[in-house]
């Protein structure tokens, strides 16, 4: 098998033992110390988030000297055993102190992403991305799936085991990857062009930082208590139907991915854009309508409108900023939308403690609205190639 295959089915691994938690933070924190608080939920979740933001930059600097695959052996290592201790964890404060260690180390498995673009063909980067988007939505659906299944069938605890599985399996891959492979998972370097950028996002790359940093922010903003508020409109108590339904926007994101590469004729970089902004908005409308039915049917739309606005920002991105630069740009932007991610981490639980579990829909609404209205007016209006000339400039 190719080291980048080997590096693609890592991938898969890492995204399934990391979503085994992600729908069932709340029944996890009550089962296990039996809190029921959401703000409590909401700030955990945003300190993960905080501590991935840091914590990625700093492996990115340690992996300049050292091989990826030796660092992943020894970080998913440990990141494995933590996992596993958790099981047993039952102080609410070495929970915490324990779990954002475990995240530490984790945030190494990142570093994957950009070494299987080191050694792929510059021509091949859109499909091997395009093929990593499907690999991380498949993922993110079968963690779901499988971490219902572990609640329903043993307790939520066994969800940590689960991630430690998944840490070990990652570190023994890297190992037989270093063993096997020699010097084809250490690419030569090549000489590249010298281009002039910025540390901090300018002109466009700012305004699509800002649009995108809400756009996540209203995305997030609804997942924390998804499951919950699904399970408050209907008599079913099993966190299968209730991971699945979380999962829906992933399978949907699947369906699109086929569709967009069988599209033909795609006009310029900002078709769809708008269109699907305002699907979201039409989503998130019926996800908020509190009947199941109504829920099921907004997730499906919603599922499809966050994805073709996703990968069309990226696309955007990707446009208007030189190819020797994309790693730094793409960078800022990504730094962005973990912002958002982390602002709707911590207010999630502020809203549904204040108000109802409908409110986090209103309060994304309201942001894919401001998302749709600065699109339009800051950057749509813009030729393309007049935004690609002052970007350059």
């Amino acid at each position: 098998m190719k080291v980048r295959n080997f590096l693609i089915i890592m991938t898969l691994v890492a995204v399934v033992s990391d979503y085994l938690l992600h729908p069932f933070y709340p029944h996890f924190f009550k089962s296990q110390f039996g809190i029921t608080d959401p703000k409590a939920v909401g700030f955990y979740f945003s300190t993960v988030c905080a501590t991935v933001m840091v914590a990625f930059p700093m492996w990115a600097w340690i992996s300049k000297g050292r091989s990826e695959l030796r660092i992943l052996v020894y970080t998913q290592l440990i990141a494995g055993v933590l996992a596993a201790s958790c099981f047993f964890i039952t102080s609410y404060v070495h929970f915490w102190m324990v779990s954002l260690l475990i995240i530490v180390f984790k945030g190494s498995y990142l570093l994957v992403y950009p070494f299987i673009l080191r050694i792929t063909k510059k021509e091949e980067h859109t499909n091997i991305i395009s093929l990593l988007a499907v690999i991380i939505h498949c993922g993110s659906v079968l963690g779901a799936v499988f971490g219902g299944m572990l609640i329903d069938w043993l307790s939520p605890a066994w969800i940590f085991m689960g991630m430690a599985t998944g840490d070990f399996i990652q570190a023994g891959m890297s190992y037989y990857l270093l063993q096997t492979s020699g010097n084809e998972v250490v690419p030569q370097a090549t000489p590249v062009q010298k281009v002039r950028t910025s540390i901090w996002p300018q002109g466009m790359v700012l305004k699509l930082g800002i649009i995108t940093l809400i756009l996540y922010f209203s995305d997030f903003i609804i997942r924390p208590f998804f499951v919950r508020y699904w399970e408050s409109l209907t008599t079913s108590n099993s966190k299968i139907i209730s991971g699945t339904i979380y999962a829906i926007p992933a399978v949907v994101a699947m369906i699109g991915l086929y569709v967009n590469k069988k599209r033909q004729g795609q006009r310029n970089v900002y078709q769809g854009i708008i269109s699907a902004l305002l699907f979201g908005l039409a989503g998130l409308l019926l996800q908020g309508y509190p009947m199941a039915g109504a829920v099921f049917i907004g997730r499906c739309i919603y599922g499809w409108s966050f994805f073709q606005a996703a990968v069309r920002f990226d696309a955007l991105l990707f446009h208007i900023s030189d190819p020797v630069a994309y790693a730094i740009e793409y960078s800022k932007i990504h730094f962005f939308q973990n912002m958002g991610v982390l602002i709707a981490s911590t207010m999630a639980g502020v809203l549904v403690d204040q108000f109802s579990l409908r409110m986090p829909f209103m309060v994304a609404f309201s942001g894919f609205a401001i998302v749709t209205i600065l699109y339009y007016y800051v950057v749509r209006t813009q030729p393309a190639d007049k935004v690609v000339i002052a970007q350059n400039n």
